[in-house]
């Protein structure tokens, strides 16, 4: 398992780790509105072409259509599908444990970067375990799949944890854009230090949980801090990126040339990609 190959940038170990400025979540709609970008709004909501969504309304497909680049935008859908989202038919969410404590709230990392958090804890009473980390893959974020995940894990007693990183989710960044992989890495290692010294969770059994992408990076955090961690779960984690699914040598010379040249630029063709991580049609419709 050779990491290099997969991800080819230059380590930044962080050093130190600089205050944090903690905003809990009020209001989603109004929380969003502090988020500071060069930006205007009327440029962040253009509509992309993208097939309607079956089963809503007019009004939140077309909140759906919004350009995602932006966390202005991304907050927006998100907040306006809440109800849809807990709603879904799957037995994550209609058989989701009662009296699970969440918590929702945004911090400023060292890089300045805004970051999305979330916690999940046992009912009042239930005295906790240990606390799990987790690291989302590059597809999804902490706030869709792992919200039923994480109540399901905080009800055998667990503190559940979860960010989105810069440029995922709710975070601030350039939606699915990574500079740097080791600077998510560190990313990541900074802000569940904290974690791990909350109240609730300080001196417990700590587990780090990756899925897909966010093996890798658990198994890198793992890495840079073995001591720090009681054991790591991993989840189909992308420990190297399979030879059918790369382009040709070829073409990965050229895409690398261009990630430097142009490294924002959306170089990859628009491909549905549900077909390949679902392979049931109903798990994939839903």
């Amino acid at each position: 398992m050779n990491l290099s190959l997969t991800f080819r940038f230059r380590s930044q170990i962080l050093t130190q780790f600089h205050c944090t400025q903690i905003s809990p979540i009020k209001h989603p709609l109004k929380q969003e509105l502090h988020f500071s970008t060069n930006h205007n709004n009327r440029n962040l909501m253009v509509a992309a072409k993208k097939a309607p969504i079956e089963g809503v309304s007019e009004d939140l497909n077309s909140i759906a259509s919004y350009n995602l680049d932006f966390a202005y935008s991304r907050r927006k859908v998100r907040t306006a599908f809440t109800e849809v989202h807990q709603h879904l038919d799957h037995c994550l969410f209609t058989n989701a444990p009662e009296g699970i404590r969440t918590e929702e709230w945004y911090e400023t990392n060292s890089r300045g970067l805004e970051i999305f958090c979330k916690s999940w804890l046992p009912q009042l009473g239930v005295p906790i375990k240990a606390s799990v980390c987790f690291c989302h893959g590059y597809g999804d974020t902490c706030t869709f799949f792992f919200e039923g995940i994480a109540r399901r894990i905080a009800s055998f007693g667990y503190g559940v944890y979860a960010m989105d990183y810069p440029g995922f989710g709710l975070s601030e960044g350039l939606h699915g854009y990574i500079p740097n992989f080791d600077d998510l890495v560190d990313d990541v290692i900074e802000h569940y230090r904290r974690i791990k010294e909350r109240p609730e969770v300080r001196g417990l059994p700590r587990f780090i949980l990756g899925q897909s992408m966010g093996g890798a990076v658990s198994i890198k955090v793992h890495l840079k801090e073995p001591s720090n961690w009681d054991g790591m779960i991993l989840v189909a984690p992308m420990c190297k990126i399979a030879d059918g699914v790369l382009p040709s040598n070829a073409v990965m010379k050229v895409l690398t040339l261009l990630s430097k040249v142009i490294p924002k630029a959306k170089l990859f063709p628009n491909q549905d990609l549900a077909e390949l991580a679902f392979r049931e049609p109903s798990k994939r419709k839903l």
